[in-house]
């Protein structure tokens, strides 16, 4: 594309240099940079984008787009400066890749938990109608037949209008994405046209990057205020909105479209009644403007039938027929890392799951309590690095919900891992009516997994919460291999040959 073409999009820019230049790729990291690449210089948290723009350069960048005063290029180089050096590579990506968004229907899912597992569901249902479908969220990007790890839970935006790209080119229709508060804020999802947005819920969280509940509040809230039916697409846009929760009304009354509420409010749109529930999984009837019908489903806890009704509501505004939506519910057998079974043939049971704020933990163990014959072993940390308000937070809920408590170590980062672990033994401290639960401190963390595994016996539930399907941990600067599943079926192994 040239570069003249290009800039359209950015109202505000000083340019010095030739403007009629191809441009072939646009890049925010200087190792991807080729010949006629457009390098975007940001200002970042640990590094500053502007330290590799002579690396760029070297690497065969022609164009230099970065924030501040600049100087007159050299090597003919066309250097160019905005505001926002973010919002400028969101803006000029989606204009590179001639706006995907635009071809494709849209589903974006935010809030604090519930993303993932709502956005396999989706997905689930989209593919049993026969259609294609790209995924962007926590565990992985699936794009066609390829899945990659996922570096962040949403894509920087020169990523991820490349890779919606490539969605159109293997012939999808549909994109189903998770949307953290951090690609709102930062604006990695500006000029992405959303069909559909999803609000699972919001409890504290991100603290260290949002500093106050609202500024988190505030960057949720702006996938709902840009869903506007005179876009590009001209589709009538929906919000589908979890009404159980307090934010919920704020979002109703800040949204321009139309919104579908779900839960287990008898105001809700959505609702489900007739609930059976086991470790094996759950049923109910779905209540819905559009019938009541039967829903099946081997995921289990009472915070996983929320992500169902969503997923319905989505399903339903797509215009799916409800046998479909069903079909596609009950395909779906498990969610990496959410609520995972480990069995090896014991006679105990043994859950991995992603829970790592205070609510999440909080359901996880409520469901858990459910249909728990025997005790509840809870293995946790707190990562480091994060927010520290939600540490003591998360030592009361495993403390009060769980009959054995082991504080580990999760991702401690470059914190001491004891300081955390302290942080979290205060909550377990600090419960009243009645004396604490027991608990243990096992800084190792396979230690602690085999300890907890080692404890348990017929009828009991391990729960081991905080990482679910991350196969890593980090300590210091160092990132090892690691993951709660792997440990957890060795353990279990170890225990049943000695039986």
């Amino acid at each position: 594309m040239i570069l003249k073409e290009l800039l359209e999009v950015l109202n505000k820019s000083n340019v010095l240099g030739g403007l009629e230049r191809q441009v072939k790729d646009i890049t925010y990291d200087s190792r991807e940079v080729r010949k006629d690449s457009l390098f975007v210089a940001i200002p970042g948290f640990k590094t500053d984008g502007r330290k590799y723009i002579a690396d760029a350069i070297r690497k065969g960048a022609s164009v230099i787009v970065t924030e501040g005063t600049i100087e007159a290029p050299e090597n003919n180089i066309t250097v160019i400066s905005v505001p926002d050096a973010r919002n400028a590579l969101a803006l000029l990506s989606a204009q590179f890749y001639g706006y995907p968004s635009r071809r494709l229907r849209m589903i974006g899912i935010t809030g604090t938990n519930g993303k993932t597992t709502t956005s396999y569901l989706i997905k689930s249902i989209i593919d049993n109608a026969g259609k294609r479908c790209g995924l962007f969220g926590t565990i992985s990007y699936i794009i066609g037949d390829e899945t990659m790890p996922a570096p962040h839970t949403t894509p920087e935006s020169s990523d991820l209008q490349k890779y919606l790209y490539k969605i159109i080119e293997t012939g999808a229709e549909y994109a189903v994405m998770e949307v953290s508060s951090h690609a709102l804020e930062l604006n990695r999802v500006a000029d992405c046209e959303f069909d559909i947005a999803v609000f699972t819920n919001l409890t504290q969280d991100h603290l260290d990057f949002h500093k106050t509940m609202e500024g988190y509040f505030n960057a949720k809230l702006k996938l709902f205020t840009s869903l506007s039916n005179e876009r590009g697409k001209m589709v009538k846009k929906l919000g589908i909105i979890n009404i159980d929760d307090p934010y919920s009304k704020r979002i109703l009354d800040a949204m321009k479209v139309k919104a579908v509420t779900y839960g287990f409010s008898r105001d809700a749109d959505i609702r489900p009644d007739d609930i059976r529930m086991g470790i094996n999984g759950i049923s109910f009837k779905a209540v819905t403007p559009k019938g009541i019908f039967p829903v099946e489903s081997k995921l289990t806890g009472k915070y996983n039938i929320k992500n169902i009704l969503s997923a319905i509501g989505v399903g339903q505004g797509l215009g799916f027929d409800n046998s479909i939506i069903t079909d596609g519910i009950r395909a779906l057998e498990s969610v990496s890392g959410r609520f995972e079974k480990i069995d090896e043939g014991q006679d105990f049971a043994v859950v991995v799951d992603y829970a790592h704020t205070e609510d999440a933990l909080k359901r996880l163990l409520e469901a858990v309590k459910e249909f728990a014959k025997g005790r509840i072993i809870t293995v946790f940390g707190c990562g480091g690095d994060r927010d520290k308000g939600k540490r003591p937070r998360m030592g009361e809920a495993a403390g009060k919900l769980s009959d054995i408590v082991i504080i580990t170590s999760d991702n401690p980062r470059s914190e001491d891992p004891m300081e955390i672990i302290k942080a979290i033994e205060e909550g377990i401290k600090g419960i009243k009516n009645g004396r604490p639960r027991d608990y243990l401190i096992i800084p190792d963390r396979r230690e602690a997994i085999y300890k907890a595994i080692g404890l348990a016996k017929k009828d009991d539930i391990v729960v081991i919460a905080g990482k679910g399907h991350e196969d890593y941990q980090i300590i210091g600067d160092k990132k090892s291999h690691f993951d709660d599943r792997e440990i957890a079926r060795e353990a279990v192994k170890t225990v049943v040959s000695r039986k």
